[in-house]
């Protein structure tokens, strides 16, 4: 027996000292230092623009790039993007003319910025986050914009807000089912940087345009007419032309200015129709930080009425005694026993009952 103690010794020193590899990857991803948000990965990726041409891949890269990787890129920016709608089905014709806006500070992924998006039916929605918070408005009617609100609960507003204003190219890329076609036409010095110059064309369409996709959810009683029009037409717009032309940063690969218009055709039962499409963008003062600051009279954020007392005192409705809420219809209807309290309010005293006598014990 004690000969075999050092070697059963012997063989757990042995395994101890190889531990598996899965704990040694374990480790290693636990206390290894913590990897940079998406953004800063990409903005350190290499994307020559003289390659944009000839590599799609490179080319929807460019062409989709968020505003925080573009933020990361460049710096503090203004970014202001013009789109004009024109539907026409038959004799009918609706005109929407659609603009972005977006001033960008230092940091793309909490610097602070201001988006803005409005349109010629006076709607829009300006979101602007300092400091790491977040306020917003409406814009409508003739008056003008409404009154910041702060949001601190913002679950995703002012990102969401943010790649909207700045995604017009990527947006009329989507439309045109990927088929944007570039081809390059040298360089040109805009605002002192120089620029890759690419002509627009309506390209073939590609494999993954063609790819399909699991059926989309319904309501049990089925989808409203604008979400099926909507859908229709998703699934039946054909790009039909297409041309323009894109300047790209030669050291920082980001679109700097962008003009294109084109048409899309949506064949169907109910009649044919078309949309026309011009967009204009423009990206001014790189590297200026803009003058933003927090809204002098903001209104506070607003929590939602905890509890059936407090919606009830959302609506007007006092509390009927100290501590129950009076019911819509009046005062609260009295319990069996108060009722009976009224109906008798002295009621006889009871009459009282001698006790049992106790038995006898036996001699």
């Amino acid at each position: 027996m004690k000969r075999l103690l050092p070697a059963v010794v012997a063989v757990a020193l042995a395994v101890a000292g190889c531990p598996d590899a899965v704990d040694q990857a374990a480790k290693k991803r636990i206390f290894s230092s913590e990897d940079p948000p998406q953004a800063v990965a990409a903005a350190q990726e290499k994307l020559p623009p003289e390659d944009v041409a000839s590599n799609p891949a490179i080319a929807r890269r460019v062409l989709g790039m968020s505003a925080a990787e573009a933020t990361e890129r460049l710096g503090p920016h203004t970014y202001v993007a013009t789109v004009t709608w024109e539907w026409s089905a038959g004799p009918k014709s609706v005109r929407l003319k659609e603009t972005r806006e977006l001033q960008a500070g230092a940091g793309g992924v909490s610097g602070d910025f201001l988006a803005r998006l409005s349109n010629s039916n006076d709607q829009g929605l300006e979101v602007l986050r300092i400091g790491g918070q977040v306020y917003a408005r409406t814009t409508y009617g003739k008056d003008g914009a409404g009154r910041f609100r702060e949001r601190k609960r913002d679950r995703g507003i002012a990102e969401r807000m943010r790649d909207e204003a700045f995604s017009a190219v990527r947006d009329f890329d989507q439309l045109f089912r990927g088929r944007l076609a570039l081809a390059a036409k040298g360089t040109q010095t805009i605002d002192g940087r120089v620029c890759w110059r690419y002509d627009v064309s309506l390209g073939p369409g590609s494999a993954d345009a063609s790819k399909s996709l699991p059926p989309l959810a319904s309501p049990r009683g089925g989808a409203d007419d604008t979400t099926l029009r909507r859908r229709a037409f998703f699934e039946l717009r054909e790009p039909k032309a297409l041309q323009g032309e894109v300047f790209v940063d030669a050291e920082k690969s980001v679109v700097v200015k962008a003009s294109m218009s084109g048409r899309i055709g949506v064949a169907s039962d109910a009649g044919d129709a078309e949309l026309r499409l011009s967009l204009e963008t423009s990206l001014s003062n790189i590297g200026q930080p803009p003058a933003l600051k927090v809204p002098e009279d903001f209104l506070p954020d607003e929590d939602k009425p905890q509890g059936i007392a407090a919606a009830l005192k959302r609506f007007g409705i006092e509390r009927g005694d100290g501590g129950t809420p009076m019911p819509v219809g009046g005062a609260p209807e009295p319990r069996d026993d108060e009722a009976d309290e009224a109906a008798d309010p002295e009621p006889a005293p009871k009459t009282p009952v001698a006790p049992a006598p106790k038995p006898k014990s036996k001699p």
